[in-house]
């Protein structure tokens, strides 16, 4: 056995781990492709009116600004991805997000960081809540990771 690390020894090395680490990716990255479709929930988004214009109320006033939805978005306010699921979930789930948008005060509360007054109308107010329900359903690999956000 030789005890000097040759430069022949040196290239099959650097190509042996190469060609390992590009197979590895390659297998990586169809498994990741895979897995996607069985998770992926666009076609449901597509097929109801009513949370994808729950998803656009959500996307024109910004919410993501201040909160995070599914570990995404600002860290300012609570994470949104399963309010849903914390107030109850369900209709009354629902209800309680409802509630809870509409009660905001028109005016900040001074000295304290507040969710402003939107003004939602029914219709909105219902959009919004399918779309955060929708959003609850979605396999995240249980992210976040307690009912708290």
């Amino acid at each position: 056995m030789s005890t000097s690390f040759t430069t022949s020894s040196a290239r099959n090395v650097f190509y042996g781990g190469t060609a390992f680490f590009v197979l590895l990716f390659a297998a990586l990255v169809f498994q990741t492709e895979s897995d996607i479709p069985q998770r992926d929930r666009r076609e449901m988004l597509a097929q109801n009116p009513q949370v994808a214009a729950g998803k656009k109320l959500w996307e024109n006033n910004n919410c993501i600004g201040c909160h995070s939805l599914l570990g995404e978005g600002a860290y300012f306010a609570p994470e949104l991805g399963n309010v849903v699921d914390r107030f109850g979930g369900g209709e009354d789930g629902k209800a309680t997000v409802k509630a809870f948008i509409q009660g905001r005060p028109a005016e900040g509360i001074p000295g304290r960081r507040s969710m402003p007054q939107f003004n939602l109308s029914e219709k909105q107010l219902d959009e919004i809540a399918d779309f955060l329900e929708y959003v609850s359903k979605i396999d995240t690999a249980k992210w976040p990771p307690n009912i708290q956000g």
